[in-house]
C-alpha cells in the first residue's frame, strides 16, 4: 500500500548538531510518498572499557567511522545493515554513520532518509552527504545487470571528497550485508608500507575475465599489472585511509580509467574493475571472515548460494539476489533467514495521514 506522510520540516532539525545535513532548505511542508516504515531499534550502549567521545565525533580519530550510500530502494537493507554493526559493537556509542544520498534526488527524499534514521536509531551519530550523480553519470557505461549502473554505486570513488578532511580513516559498506563481529576489529586493520586499501583478496578467482580482449591485447593497458600479485577484491566492504587517498590524487586516477572505458571498452562489470585497475595487488589483505560475499549469487539468475569455508563476521548478499526480496516472495534461500532478524521494516504497514 503506497501510503501518504505529511513531514514538516523545520531548519534548526535539518541542522542540528546531532545530525547535521549538507542541504539547504526553507521552512515548508512537504507530502512525501513512502511505502516504507521502520520498527525503532534499541539503544547499545559502550562497554566500561571504550575511550570517551566527544559530543560531536564527527572528527574523532577514536571513533570508528562507517561510511556507506543511502537511498529509498535499498533503504531495506542499509537499515538492517546498521542495526547489525551496532548491535556486535562493543563500543556502538563510538560510531560515526557517514552517509552518501544522490543529490538528484528531491529534498523531500533526503529528509525521508533523515527522518527515517532518526525515528529507527535515535541516538545514531551520523552525517548525510549529497553525491553530484548527475556529474558521474556522464562517465559510467553499460553493464551486464543494469543495477550496476546506478551513479550512486559509485560515490566510493569519492568517499575522500565528500567526507570532510578531518575524517582519517573510513569502513566502507554496502547495503547488503550484516556484520555479526565486531566492527572496531575490521576498523583496526594495520595498515602496512604506502597501501591506501585493505579488503579480503580471492586469488583464486579468474582475474582476466574482469577486463576485456581489447584490454588485455594492447601492451599499454596489460602493463598496468606488471609486477602486480593481482587479485580479485569485492568493492562493498573495504577499509579505506582517506589521508593517503587524498594525498595521491586515487579519486582522479580512477576517473581517467573510467573515461578510457567510454572511449574503448576495456571491461564488463560496472564500478569493481577500475578499483581493479588502481589497486589490485597493492591492498592490505583481510581475513575473508570480513567478506562472506556472493550470498545474492550471480548477476543474471540470483541462484541460492552457501558460505565459502571457514569463519564468517560479514555476510554480504551481493550478486542479483537481496535477501529482502525473496523472503517477500516467500521464495528465501536458506542463508536469508540469517538476515531476517536485522530486518526493521513493520508490517502489516499501517500509517495514518
Amino acid at each position: 500500500m503506497v501510503t501518504s506522510m505529511v513531514i514538516t520540516i523545520f531548519l534548526f532539525f535539518l541542522f542540528s548538531t546531532h545530525h547535521h545535513l549538507h542541504v539547504t532548505c526553507t521552512v515548508t511542508t512537504i507530502t512525501a510518498t513512502t511505502t516504507q516504515r521502520f520498527k525503532q531499534a534499541p539503544k547499545f550502549y559502550n562497554s566500561p572499557n571504550c575511550p570517551s567521545q566527544p559530543t560531536d565525533a564527527t572528527c574523532s580519530d577514536e571513533a570508528v567511522h562507517v561510511a556507506m550510500t543511502l537511498d529509498v530502494k535499498y533503504l531495506r537493507g542499509s537499515m538492517a545493515a546498521i542495526l547489525s554493526v551496532l548491535q556486535h559493537s562493543s563500543c556502538p556509542e563510538n560510531i560515526v554513520f557517514h552517509f552518501v544520498t544522490a543529490a538528484s534526488k528531491s529534498t523531500t527524499s533526503t529528509v525521508i532518509l533523515n527522518t527515517t534514521l532518526t525515528s529507527s536509531f535515535p541516538y545514531l551519530k551520523f552525517q548525510i552527504y549529497p553525491f553530484d550523480d548527475y556529474t558521474v553519470s556522464g562517465l559510467i557505461s553499460t553493464s551486464i545487470r543494469s543495477a550496476l549502473d546506478c551513479p550512486l554505486n559509485y560515490a566510493r570513488n569519492y568517499m575522500a571528497n565528500l567526507l570532510p578532511d578531518c575524517v582519517r580513516k573510513i569502513v566502507y559498506l554496502d547495503s547488503d550485508l550484516i556484520l555479526i563481529d565486531d566492527i572496531a576489529k575490521l576498523a583496526a586493520t594495520p595498515f602496512t608500507n604506502d597501501a591506501v586499501l585493505a579488503a579480503p583478496e580471492y586469488c583464486n578467482a579468474n582475474f582476466s575475465n574482469y577486463f576485456t580482449p581489447t584490454f588485455w591485447s594492447n601492451p599499454s593497458l596489460s602493463i598496468t599489472f606488471a609486477n602486480r600479485n593481482a587479485c580479485y577484491f569485492n568493492t562493498g566492504v573495504m577499509v579505506i585511509d582517506l589521508k593517503r587517498w587524498r594525498v595521491g590524487g586515487y579519486t582522479e586516477e580512477i576517473q581517467e580509467w573510467m573515461e578510457l572505458q567510454k572511449r574503448m571498452r576495456i571491461y564488463e562489470l560496472g564500478s569493481l574493475p577500475p578499483f581493479l585497475l588502481v589497486f589490485a595487488g597493492k591492498i592490505v589483505p583481510v581475513d575473508h571472515r570480513w567478506n562472506q560475499h556472493g550470498l545474492g549469487g550471480d548477476n543474471f539468475r540470483g541462484l541460492c548460494r552457501g558460505l565459502h569455508p571457514g569463519p564468517v563476521s560479514l555476510m554480504h548478499w551481493s550478486g542479483k539476489g537481496k535477501p529482502w526480496a525473496r523472503l517477500d516472495a516467500n521464495r528465501p534461500c536458506p542463508l536469508d533467514a540469517l538476515w531476517g532478524p536485522y530486518d526493521l521494516l513493520e508490517t502489516p504497514f499501517a500509517l495514518e495521514t
